[in-house]
């Protein structure tokens, strides 16, 4: 079916007179539609291979786009979903592709801040991102990804793939694999708060990155959280801490110089400011734990990049054998230097809330 025809199943103002790609995502497939009445909007094709269940990630994002509609001054600030013509918020095609339509916001991402002003508007966007969403009834959600932050099975897994060393790899990495479990207690903190009921189920978006924040193109404040589709319920420490790790490192997440990679703790305060200022609805508990929900994300995706090398580099791409062992040492170094200076975290915490909310 025509791009074009396809677009004219939701409830579009005019005819589309445009049809371009649009973005530099690499999940979904996005075009924006232009249409003779001057409306832009954008049309996307769910990818059926990462999300399996298309229906019922569309009603996370559907219920979760229309509570946002409703407590924000500037409808720019949440994202619109159109309607199909038959009133549901996606369209099945003749050969069994899923679409989906929003209205276009004008508007920039980046894939990394040129300032920390940018770094600092992201962090005001996944706060009231969190602030927004307090009252929303987290249970209610698909889980995209089952499980996806429970440390204890992710550690589970990667013990399975270290008994059962089906590359032959573990010699060479038996002290990166010892340092993971030395942490493993540290790093099912969370978890078990968690399951021990002391941390609330929040609505989580699971991939905090910049880039994932559409600014404004005149005054360069953040508007609006996209890429909904990992939005499942889960705890507010790992969306604070999955931020950290990608944007206060001193280095990209595969970088083979260890002595580049740290926590830089002046991007972690810029950052913690704007999430405080804006996710107004945490808990104390909550407040307290920011510093292990960094470190807590960082060691956990470090297991999973040692169990992916382990196994044979099944699950991520890679661009050279020892791609997944970079990325974890890189990791490992990151939590290492998170532990070292978990008590300045834990005092620029204190500071800044008592700054913000004191």
């Amino acid at each position: 079916m025509q791009i074009e025809k396809i677009a004219q199943m939701f409830q579009i103002q005019g005819q589309p007179v445009s049809c371009k790609e649009f973005g530099s995502g690499h999940i979904n497939y996005t075009v924006k539609v232009v249409t003779d009445a001057g409306l832009e909007y954008v049309l996307q094709r769910i990818n059926k291979y990462v999300f399996k269940d298309p229906v019922r990630l569309m009603e996370n994002v559907s219920a979760v786009t229309d509570f946002l509609r409703q407590r924000v001054e500037d409808p720019r600030m949440a994202l619109h979903m159109l309607p199909t013509r038959e009133g549901t918020f996606f369209f099945q095609d003749e050969e069994g592709e899923y679409w989906r339509m929003y209205d276009f916001i004008g508007g920039f991402c980046l894939d990394a801040p040129e300032s920390e002003e940018d770094f600092y508007q992201s962090a005001l966007a996944f706060g009231r991102f969190q602030r927004m969403l307090s009252d929303f009834p987290a249970h209610t959600l698909y889980e995209t990804i089952p499980e996806f932050h429970n440390t204890v099975d992710r550690y589970r897994q990667f013990k399975e793939s270290v008994r059962e060393d089906r590359c032959g790899r573990l010699a060479q990495v038996r002290e990166d694999v010892d340092f993971l479990l030395d942490r493993e207690e540290m790093a099912c903190t969370l978890q078990y708060l968690r399951e021990r009921g002391e941390l609330p189920l929040r609505v989580t978006h699971n991939d905090t990155k910049l880039n994932n924040v559409l600014l404004d193109k005149d005054t360069r404040k953040s508007l609006c959280v996209l890429d909904l589709d990992t939005v499942m319920p889960g705890l507010s420490l790992h969306d604070f801490g999955d931020s950290i790790r990608f944007g206060a490192a001193t280095a990209a997440e595969d970088e083979p110089d260890l002595s580049k990679m740290s926590l830089d703790l002046h991007l972690f305060e810029v950052y913690t400011k704007g999430f405080l200022e804006a996710a107004t609805a945490l808990t104390q508990r909550e407040v307290e734990l920011l510093p292990m929900g960094a470190f807590v994300i960082t060691v956990e995706l470090a297991t999973r990049f040692m169990k992916d090398y382990l196994d044979g580099d099944l699950y991520f791409k890679v661009a050279y054998p020892e791609h997944n062992l970079v990325r974890a040492r890189a990791q490992m170094k990151l939590a290492a230097d998170m532990q070292d200076k978990m008590e300045d975290m834990q005092q620029i915490v204190a500071r800044v809330y008592e700054q913000v909310c004191g």
